[in-house]
This record gives C-alpha cells, structure tokens and sequence, in this order.
C-alpha cells in the first residue's frame, strides 16, 4: 500500500491512508485540495479489449484462498467437493502478489470469516449451505477439530499456507457470496483511491463473480485474472462467467499478461 508522507517528518500533518486521497492539517489550515499523484499507466492485453490501467489507481482483490475450500479436510473436501480445483490459482498468485507489491498495488484479501454465533447470517444464507436442515454447514464443527466452518479466526477461515498475507496487506470479512454486502471494502478501496480492481480467488461462478458485478455497479473498473480464478463447478460455469463480464461486468486477462505488462514497464 503506498502511504502518505508521514506526519512527523517536516512535511507533516498527513491526514489519510493513500497519497491518493489525503488532506494535510496545519495549526491554522486543513488543505483538502492536496493534488493527487500522477497516473502510473500500464498498457494490459485483455478481452473483450485491450486496457491501459493506472497503478497508482489499482488493486488485486483474492477471495476465498481458504483451507475450507482449498484445503484437505477443509469445508469442500468433507462435503464431497472438488478442492484441488480451487488451488489451481495458488501457483499464479505465488508469482504474481510478489510483483505486484513491488508496483505498490495494494493486495486485498476478502475471506468468508463468520461470527461464531452466527449473529448476521439470515436463515436464508444458513439454508443456502444447509438445505434439508442437516449436514455440516456455516458456523457447524468439522471432523477432525480443525475448527467450525470459515468461522473467522479458525484454521479454516485461514489463507492457504502456500499465500499467507503479509503485513501491509489488508484483509476484510465477508459474511455473503459478494465480498461488498455488509462489508468495509468499498470504503477501504475509495479511501486507498482505488479505481480498478484486479479480481482473483474462489468460486469463479460464486463469490468472484458476485464481488465483481458489485464493484461494477458501484462504478469501479473490474478485470478479472482467468487463470487466478477456479471453481468446483461444472466447466460450464466458468465458460458463461467468463463470457459474462467480458459482455457485461469488464475484462478478463491472465497473470502472464500482467507480469509481461509489469516487466516491460520496469
């Protein structure tokens, strides 16, 4: 995350979390037309067309990497679903977060972390996983102890071990299938000055999908990273996903594109 000029320097006075967006207070003056830093443009093949974004405008959001849908023994796997689709995008990540926080684009990290009680969840999202009222669903506890299902805190609300986050990451919680619902994202994102959005994650057809047309709605240029992106769908649905924000909701690239795009701009 690129940070405001720190306020104990002679410049001082930095009121905010961004170069982007900030005001700077003196003990007779607040300056709320601090000019914001200069676009960092990096030309980006894509579909449906090409794009040319602004780093110092951008960020990666990852959704879901956790155990309970990527992981042995996590939520997906005791119920009988296909986790080793859903770490498919762990190796393109690997590659790809590290360049990234060297361009300064902030990495955000929207996982499904429940209260333990269960406090905001409707019974219509308890139904969605739980169906016939029986079954290991939100909040119930998984075989083995490794915790109660994406309870936050838990080994199984956790980031895979091959992409911990690091400090200077920032993670946020989400409670339904769009990482916007009842969530500080949007306003982390306007705070950091973000205006594109780099989408990656778990399910492809699910909770990316959903974040992404949200973050659309709410004005936000959306491009989602094919190959950052899996499911434990059937193949169709990641085929009309695709074809979806291509038509409606953005643009689809890939990580090679964007360590390509990086590099040539190094």
């Amino acid at each position: 995350m690129t940070a405001v000029p720190n306020p104990e320097t002679p410049e001082g006075g930095a009121l905010g979390v961004s170069r982007q967006y900030h005001w700077r207070a003196t003990p007779g003056t607040v300056d709320m037309a601090m000019p914001p830093p200069p676009p960092r443009p990096l030309p980006l093949q894509a579909a449906p067309q090409n794009l040319v974004v602004d780093l110092e405008r951008t960020a990666i959001i990852v959704i879901d990497m956790q155990n309970d849908f990527c992981t042995k023994d996590g939520w997906v796997d005791h119920i009988g679903g296909d986790y080793q689709s859903d770490r498919t995008p762990i190796e393109p990540l690997r590659k790809l977060l590290p360049a990234l926080r060297d361009a300064k684009v902030p990495v955000i990290w929207v996982n499904w972390g429940n209260r333990p009680d269960l406090a905001n969840m409707p019974p219509n999202q308890i139904h969605l996983y739980k169906p016939q009222g029986h079954g290991t669903g939100l909040g119930d506890p998984l075989p083995g102890g490794r915790g109660n299902v994406l309870e936050k805190d838990s080994w199984a609300a956790a980031v895979v071990d091959e992409l911990k986050p690091l400090p200077g990451d920032i993670s946020v919680d989400k409670y339904r299938i769009s990482g916007f619902w009842d969530t500080p994202l949007d306003s982390i994102l306007r705070n950091l000055g973000v205006r594109t959005i780099l989408f990656a994650g778990v399910n492809t057809d699910q909770c990316v999908l959903h974040s992404l047309t949200d973050a659309n709605f709410l004005g936000y240029g959306c491009v989602m990273l094919e190959d950052c992106c899996a499911t434990s769908s059937p193949a169709f649905c990641t085929e009309a996903t695709i074809w979806n924000v291509k038509k409606c909701f953005g643009f689809v690239t890939g990580s090679g594109q964007v360590l390509q795009a990086l590099k040539a701009g190094a």
